[in-house]
């Protein structure tokens, strides 16, 4: 507990005795704090302590007037953060960041929370104008994490690979050093040339990057264990990429797990860059042979490969799009390669598209006290604001629930609005965490969504042992959707490499699907990719 008593007594040095940026607040109710004149006068109260930090004020919640420990239950504390919120928004300013601890007395029993939440001068946000979204794919031990905890940090690599845990992975996934699900990161560049996190640790000195670069590269690191394919799928189906990064180990070659992610990356059209990554573990020999090997790949699928090293990045960055792949050498011990891979992230220009209103997958949710439910995702389509009223679903019965943002965060920097590319999370008002669901998509409350549960597509067959019949059920991939479903083909059966129309139906329940919206499916060794092209709402 000295820890935390520590924190308010430099708050209170800071605070109140001299007019500084700190408020202490037992708590704040709304039929006493936002009524009459009490709103204005408390929100007057909040510009004070802004101007008084320079744009920054700390509020305590939970302690007396003097700094003591009083804490309060978590209703309490909710209910304090929504007040300061809107006292917030009043002032033309939004709550930054909340840290919350539990406190007890003297007879070790709990007497409830204490909070600090660092709140913002609304003038001081920023969103990005340039934001390129990046998907990695490549076989386990290839050094994916690795290489893009280099980048985002200028860091080299152990030998270890230390820098993947830059990224946001989980103790578990550190511990066996393998990724079992999808995880971020992100860097950016200004005049001065690249904006790298400091500190990963800290997840401010990521927030810093967000807010000073001009343009942002996100990466969303997916899974190379095979097992974890469906992961893998759901990243770079699910999230609204720019490019594809296709990592292959010098040490190891194109394995089947190489192929497979290729096929995926194809699939979803994506402009795609291969990094041959650890060239300084082998010979320069070895380097080349795994070189030829790529290209022969690439051509296998009619994809024309071109060397960085040889014809230069003007050439890659012209070149880049359906048919030609650029290949760079890379090691993230010695940093070789990592250079050519920022001039390409700095000037690759952005190649997903606004298509509308506001449409966003959920990939995941989780629950922060004093905020509640988040909903983590990519926006697919246009834009959304602290306030806005949404609809989310369609819930297992079909239905949408109407909810409300509190705030949106990407990368944990808290923004104003965001739009379509961008990564975030999306505190919701009016829902809980646990019925909120991968899969499930936020869009306007004045649209007229419709569940469906059946619908009609054009598929290819790009592997399958025998034919696709009547009552086929593969997973079906689309945007976060992970879903069984029964095929039903046009003509009652599919053979490898035939492309033909067929009826899909999700086993379990609904979810929101539009023509036109490209998938996956896939059970087994059998995959193939199709397009939606009729709808039929839910029973």
């Amino acid at each position: 507990m000295s820890r935390d008593r520590a924190l308010l007594d430099r708050a209170l040095e800071r605070g109140e005795q001299d007019g500084g940026s700190v408020e202490f607040k037992e708590r704040l109710l709304r039929d006493v704090h936002l009524e009459g004149g009490r709103r204005e006068s408390l929100a007057a109260q909040l510009r004070h302590r802004l101007l008084s930090g320079d744009g920054e004020a700390t509020y305590v919640v939970g302690v007396t007037d003097d700094g003591g420990l009083a804490g309060i239950d978590h209703d309490a504390f909710s209910e304090s953060m929504d007040v300061l919120s809107l006292l917030a928004e009043e002032a033309d300013a939004h709550i930054d960041d909340v840290q919350t601890w539990g406190v007890g007395d003297e007879s070790g029993s709990s007497k409830g929370l204490v909070g600090v939440a660092q709140v913002r001068d609304g003038s001081m946000l920023e969103t990005d104008d340039e934001h390129l979204v990046v998907g990695t794919a490549g076989h386990v031990d290839h050094g994916k994490s690795t290489l893009v905890g280099s980048l985002v940090t200028g860091t080299a690599d152990d030998g270890d690979g230390a820098t993947r845990a830059y990224l946001d992975v989980q103790p578990h996934e550190v511990e066996r050093g393998l990724s079992a699900d999808l995880s971020y990161a992100v860097y950016g560049f200004d005049d001065d040339g690249p904006v790298r996190v400091r500190n990963p640790d800290r997840k401010a000195d990521r927030a810093e990057v967000v807010e000073e670069a001009d343009r942002l590269v996100s990466f969303v690191d997916t899974v190379g264990h095979e097992p974890w394919l469906r992961t893998t799928i759901r990243g770079l189906v699910g999230q609204k990429l720019d490019y594809g990064l296709l990592v292959v180990a010098a040490d190891d070659g194109p394995t089947r797990t190489t192929r497979e992610h290729l096929g995926v990356l194809l699939a979803t059209e994506l402009p795609t860059i291969v990094a041959i990554t650890k060239v300084d573990a082998v010979s320069d020999e070895r380097v080349e042979e795994v070189e030829r090997e790529v290209e022969r790949l690439l051509r296998d699928v009619e994809k024309s490969p071109l060397r960085v090293a040889r014809h230069g990045v003007d050439a890659a960055l012209e070149e880049i799009g359906d048919r030609v792949v650029p290949i760079v050498t890379t090691s993230a011990l010695t940093m070789e390669g990592l250079d050519t891979l920022d001039e390409l992230f700095d000037r690759l220009p952005k190649t997903s598209r606004d298509t509308g209103e506001f449409r966003m997958y959920v990939d995941r949710s989780y629950s922060v006290t004093g905020v509640g439910a988040v909903a983590s995702g990519t926006i697919m389509a246009g834009e959304v604001e602290a306030g806005d009223e949404l609809l989310l679903g369609p819930m297992p019965d079909g239905r949408f629930q109407e909810v409300e943002v509190r705030s949106i965060e990407m990368h944990y920097h808290r923004v104003d609005k965001a739009r379509a590319g961008r990564i975030v999370g999306i505190a919701l008002k009016g829902v809980t965490e646990s019925a909120i669901e991968r899969g499930m998509a936020l869009i306007p409350r004045d649209a007229d969504p419709e569940p469906v549960r059946e619908f009609e597509a054009e598929v290819m067959v790009l592997n399958h042992p025998t034919r696709i019949g009547d009552g086929y059920e593969p997973v079906v991939h689309l945007e976060t959707i992970g879903e069984a479903a029964a095929f039903s083909p046009e003509n009652g059966r599919l053979l490898p490499g035939d492309t033909g129309r067929t009826t899909v139906r999700f086993k379990f329940r609904p979810y929101l699907v539009e023509e036109g919206q490209k998938f996956v499916f896939r059970e087994g060794r059998s995959k193939g990719v199709g397009t939606v092209t009729d709808v039929r709402p839910a029973e």
